[in-house]
């Protein structure tokens, strides 16, 4: 399933990201997975929320750069070797995994993926019979 993952460029100065997760915070959005990209001047926050249309609204409005993209979200059992086996059938059909963040709750693993070709991430999901899970059911873990 195609869910909204939220993207905030953070500049790379001390506070910044405490600032970014305290507005989040103080209106009652909850942080579902995160992950951040940084180089030497600048970081990508990448967020799934409980409410990622308000949270971009809350950061546009404090002159926060931010962006929604579309993201895969893929669930297995949470053991060693089970992303190789998902993910090998990506490579199967020659779609690149562009990037990936995952957390695990109990005994099962949620992989969110940033694909090449989502349709084609989609369609290889069906093919193989891997299992999405979609924005409601993450906000509801």
């Amino acid at each position: 399933m195609i869910i909204q993952q939220l993207s905030v460029f953070l500049e790379n100065k001390s506070g910044r990201l405490n600032e970014i997760l305290d507005i989040l915070g103080k209106a009652n959005i909850r942080i579902i997975a995160a992950t951040v990209a940084d180089t030497s001047e600048y970081g990508i926050l990448r967020l799934i929320t409980s409410d990622t249309a308000y949270a971009i609204k809350l950061l546009k409005e404090a002159n926060v750069s931010a962006n929604t993209s579309d993201v895969i979200a893929l669930t297995c059992d949470s053991m060693a070797g089970t992303f190789a086996k998902e993910l090998k059938y990506f490579a199967k059909e020659s779609i690149s995994i562009e990037y990936m963040y995952c957390f695990s709750k109990q005994t099962n693993a949620f992989l969110i993926i940033r694909t090449s070709n989502q349709h084609a991430a989609l369609e290889t999901i069906k093919k193989y019979g891997l299992h999405s899970i979609a924005e409601k059911e993450l906000i509801e873990l």
